[in-house]
């Protein structure tokens, strides 16, 4: 008999499950996929190009909520999760939701959706959103530069616009993020390594993805998104801990998998982070995980001008998702303003326009600083607009971009940039070159 699926996701990890374990299976029919955590990834459909002879009409993307109306409506066997960075508890939740609608819930296992490849793979995960994922396989590919690899980044899909257009795509110039029409969060994960003169490949089908990257790579380094488990399979798995969130490394769905699969195990933010909280991470991989190699690694904060952010009254604006369905309460932008001297930080909240208001209705832990939501057209505007209205001396732009490329800002602007560096050895190189030897 045919089993009816619903696949649910965030617009990632739910269309690659599809891709490599549903799709062209006669044991599975797939009804729908749910969607969350991103804005405006509903109401879609999965293209019949995409999907597959068996779903000429596509694959209808249905919000999140309809989720138990759907189970039932379409008589479904099966709910696959398929999305990250979810508290163990919430999971739960949403297998109670299934299992009462009538239908069996699932979480497919890590190694049956990664594909193997004829390169060499490095994968960098991390096991919360805003732990320092980007900027550690920046340094990973900085390493295989130093060896004289050629090396490519493939980064985990976000594919929030037209999915027949974003099969398979490439970004090597400023100028290919602009064609491909990519989001703030496309060009904060892009734009870094295209400046470092190394190719990003992103997209929907990552097989196809795969080989073409595999034409003009030595090495591959997975560049994940979330904390979500790799596509490829690795032949060293790197992954990065955040102690500003001691403990979230057990509690959250899967980062915890990426902890018991990790090769190297990077602490980040040392240099920002309580000692003690760094000794309770490094006790934890220990315990679940003692063939891990830890390396311990400062996230180095780093103004334009540190000088001028003394005695100014600024705005900080942060990574989006950091600050969202990751949960932090601040980041390198406020790290900045406290360690050089901001005599205040202001208040966005008054002066929200559009989309901003509900980002903030939804999370409400956000306080005194403005997230870089930026997941399209109308929410880069909404962004400017409210930067633009709050009173300040100096923003502080701390994401991973140049904003002033995509926005005007009435004020004064610094950016903040933050960086990996090792806080003592071994070394990310040391430990990374004696995988890459054994």
């Amino acid at each position: 008999m045919v089993e009816n699926v619903i696949i649910m996701g965030a617009a990632g990890r739910d269309f690659h499950n599809f891709n490599v374990y549903f799709r062209g299976n006669p044991r599975y029919h797939v009804v729908g996929f749910t969607a969350t955590q991103i804005p405006n990834i509903d109401g879609r459909c999965y293209p019949a190009v995409l999907a597959g002879e068996e779903y000429p009409e596509g694959i209808p993307i249905h919000p999140d909520r309809d989720l138990a109306r759907l189970i039932r409506e379409h008589r479904v066997d099966l709910a696959a999760f398929s999305y990250s960075d979810v508290p163990h508890t919430e999971v739960m939740h949403k297998a109670a939701v299934v299992t009462a609608a009538g239908a069996d819930f699932i979480i497919i296992g890590a190694p049956y959706t990664m594909l193997s490849s004829t390169r060499t793979v490095i994968s960098v995960c991390a096991v919360r959103t805003g732990c320092g994922k980007s900027q550690t396989s920046r340094e990973v590919l900085r390493i295989l530069q130093g060896m004289g690899k050629r090396a490519v980044s493939v980064r985990h899909p976000m594919p929030y616009g037209d999915l027949t257009e974003q099969v398979v795509q490439r970004f090597a110039v400023h100028t290919d993020m602009d064609r491909h029409r990519c989001t703030i969060e496309e060009r904060e994960e892009y734009e870094p390594v295209i400046d470092m003169g190394i190719p990003v490949y992103a997209g929907v089908d990552y097989e196809k993805i795969l080989r073409a990257a595999e034409t003009e790579a030595d090495v591959i380094v997975w560049d994940g998104g979330n904390n979500d488990t790799p596509f490829y399979k690795p032949d060293i798995h790197i992954v990065v801990f955040d102690p500003h969130r001691a403990g979230h490394e057990t509690a959250y769905h899967p980062g915890e998998t990426n902890m018991l699969m990790a090769d190297i195990a990077v602490i980040n933010k040392v240099d920002s982070a309580d000692p003690e909280k760094v000794l309770q991470v490094r006790r934890t991989i220990e315990r679940h995980n003692p063939s891990a190699g830890i390396v311990l690694a400062d996230s180095a904060v780093i103004p334009d001008d540190p000088a001028a952010i003394r005695g100014k009254r600024v705005l900080v604006v942060e990574d989006g998702p950091t600050l969202t369905h990751g949960e932090m309460t601040f980041g390198a932008g406020v790290i900045a303003a406290r360690r050089f001297g901001a005599a205040e930080r202001v208040d966005p909240r008054p002066y929200l326009e559009g989309s901003l208001i509900r980002t903030f209705a939804d999370y409400p832990r956000i306080d005194r600083l403005l997230p870089a939501m930026g997941y399209g057209p109308d929410q880069i505007r909404d962004l400017e607009a409210t930067i633009n209205r709050t009173p300040c001396d100096l923003v502080l732009a701390a994401t991973p971009i140049d904003l002033a490329r995509l926005i005007t800002v009435r004020h004064p602007v610094q950016r903040i940039r933050y960086t990996y560096r090792d806080n003592s050895r071994p070394t990310l190189a040391e430990l990374l070159l004696k995988r890459l030897s054994a």
